[in-house]
């Protein structure tokens, strides 16, 4: 498939991280290698390690990285084993690290892969494909109060309730395959209101059973547990998040993190000894220009949220 890839916040990224020629850092979702590319131009005798759970991203990083590939080491694993892949690297401090979070824009441009509400394909939806769980097995397997309850929790949508009783009267006459069954089907229990809204039906469903299939905020927690303690002192962790709950948790971890102290309010002095672990580069997160949304229409609900660690 032809596409022009658009690395999201690419500017502000290379800023956030402040590349060294010399340093380490870690590009915890590789993709199509735009971010990967543009830190291995800034390298030297430094190293980037580059993570994905696709295996067609880093099947097709050398072409993308050509010319860099002396200075990256290409790593398919999951993110949230951050700690276990620099382990296995022999790798005991980065300088930097950027996690571009959710769905890749070559995922969900190739039908096939089962992401899009608006092309009829298998219903997938991984991001590993060597992964055993499915959107076909959630959607035909998972019980109506549980796709009921990541519907709301995952999706925030209000018609959660009508959307997994209606999944579950269709799958009992016969199994739901395509994506454009399942569009259509969510489409079909919503009220005639929810349907003349500008965003389309399915939006939010898809976006819920995507994060399930992958366990998206389950990765994302465990990456960032492990993010701050690899960074060295000065190393600085760039995140961009494109939907609430994953920044919620990435804006609750770096407030954390920058804390330190966890006493109540009432104490006259601190007990704990805990002090601040980084400093936040900003307090808000950094958004699209007015430039880049013309260009890249995906990045609009793009924040980027970094944290810079302070001592070992």
């Amino acid at each position: 498939m032809e596409y022009t890839h658009k690395p999201v916040l690419l500017n502000e990224c290379l800023d956030a991280l402040s590349v060294r020629p010399d340093g380490v850092y870690v590009d915890g979702t590789l993709g199509r290698a735009g971010h990967s590319r543009e830190i291995a131009k800034r390298l030297t005798a430094g190293r980037l390690i580059a993570i994905d759970r696709d295996k067609a991203a880093l099947d097709e990083a050398p072409h993308r990285l050509e010319g860099y590939m002396d200075r990256v080491t290409l790593v398919r694993g999951n993110f949230g084993d951050l700690t276990e892949i620099l382990a296995g690297l022999g790798v005991d401090g980065v300088d930097g690290m950027l996690f571009d979070l959710g769905v890749s824009s070559p995922q969900l441009d190739d039908g096939s892969r089962g992401f899009s509400y608006l092309q009829d394909a298998p219903l997938d939806m991984r991001m590993d494909q060597s992964a055993p769980l499915t959107a076909r097995d959630v959607v035909n397997g998972w019980d109506q109060e549980e796709l009921r309850r990541i519907l709301w929790q995952y999706g925030e949508e209000r018609y959660s309730g009508l959307i997994a009783a209606a999944i579950v009267r269709e799958r009992a006459r016969a199994a739901i395959e395509t994506t454009g069954q399942l569009a259509e089907l969510i489409r079909s229990a919503m009220p005639a209101k929810a349907r003349r809204e500008k965003q389309h039906p399915a939006k939010r469903s898809f976006q819920a059973i995507r994060i399930a299939v992958n366990d998206e905020l389950g990765e994302v927690e465990r990456m960032l547990e492990g993010a701050w303690k690899a960074l060295n002192p000065g190393g600085r962790l760039a995140v961009i998040s494109f939907h609430s709950l994953e920044d919620r948790l990435v804006k609750t971890a770096y407030a954390q993190w920058a804390k330190g102290c966890t006493c109540p309010p009432d104490f006259p002095v601190c007990v704990c000894g805990k002090t601040p672990r980084v400093r936040l580069v900003g307090k808000r997160p950094i958004t699209a220009s007015e430039q880049e949304l013309e260009e890249n229409p995906r990045a609009r609900s793009a924040k980027l949220r970094v944290a810079e660690r302070l001592s070992r």
